[in-house]
């Protein structure tokens, strides 16, 4: 099974990247798309609540727990080193039209990087990986641009590009 075209949203914090990805999403899944979610977070997280059941599994030492219910599953897995975005997406992803990711700002993957004059000037994204720029100001770059609200933009180039 081919795995899902993923596509970065990237930019410097405080630009609007979830707020913009949020909408991203609404528009593509408008559209009749599966979406798929990776929020990168190089500093780690936790997601169980100490003092609830799966807490207290990993806690006497499983190395994976599941939490099952009739709508949701969600896998908290012990690792010795961070799973590349590839194999996220093969082990976890397979499913879906399209991936979308938070992050991974320095990884090859194609990205769209959100801009906005009040926080930087400069890109961060290394221009071979860039697809897109939204933003509140131009770039002279030969790549398209799109407004802040332009949503149904970005959606039209990504399906345009990347869904057959």
């Amino acid at each position: 099974m081919k795995l899902p075209p993923v596509i970065s949203v990237v930019g410097k914090s405080g630009v609007g990247k979830t707020v913009f990805l949020e909408k991203l999403i609404a528009e593509l899944k408008g559209r009749g798309l599966r979406i798929g979610t990776v929020k990168h977070d190089v500093h780690g997280f936790e997601i169980d609540q100490s003092g609830k059941d799966s807490w207290r599994h990993a806690q006497a030492g499983s190395d994976t727990v599941v939490i099952s219910s009739p709508r949701k599953v969600a896998v908290i897995k012990r690792l010795e080193e961070e799973l590349s975005l590839d194999d996220l997406v093969a082990r976890y992803l397979r499913d879906v039209d399209l991936v979308l990711t938070e992050g991974y700002k320095s990884g090859p993957k194609m990205k769209i990087e959100v801009s906005r004059r009040e926080r930087s000037q400069q890109l961060i994204s290394a221009p071979q990986h860039l697809i897109a720029i939204v933003s509140d100001h131009s770039f002279d770059m030969s790549v398209p641009h799109f407004d802040l609200d332009d949503v149904a933009g970005v959606a039209d180039l990504i399906v345009e590009r990347f869904l057959p």
